[in-house]
């Protein structure tokens, strides 16, 4: 896990930078101003093919899922920061990732080849 530290020129304390990855699923790619973030603890990418392989956060400190509406870009890439474990940030179109199916179309790719700890 990275460490938290204490900024050079202002003194202040910081925690560690939890943004670890950021997924794109803007279709519209050059609009800045309003988008959808989610964020998921970056563990969960983990079953994905070809994915790096994250180290599992605290169960206490796991965020499995959050979500900010119609922020601008640079609010969208600041905010996981402050998250209690490393994160993934999806970031969609306005209007997008929360009620289309893709998000949860993307989680069921994510875990269609993963084996069944139930076996």
């Amino acid at each position: 896990m990275v460490e938290s530290g204490r900024c050079a020129w202002s003194g202040r304390r910081y925690n560690a930078a939890m943004l670890w990855n950021v997924i794109d699923r803007r279709t519209r790619p050059y609009r800045w101003r309003e988008v959808n973030a989610i964020v998921e603890a970056i563990e969960h990418d983990n079953s994905c093919a070809d994915a790096d392989q994250a180290p599992e956060s605290d169960p206490l400190l796991t965020v499995d899922y959050d979500a900010l509406e119609a922020v601008s870009v640079q609010e969208a890439i600041a905010w996981p920061n402050g998250q209690r474990c490393p994160v993934t940030l999806y970031l969609y179109d306005l209007g997008g990732g929360f009620t289309s199916s893709v998000n949860v179309d993307a989680v069921e790719d994510r875990f269609s080849g993963a084996e069944d700890p139930t076996d």
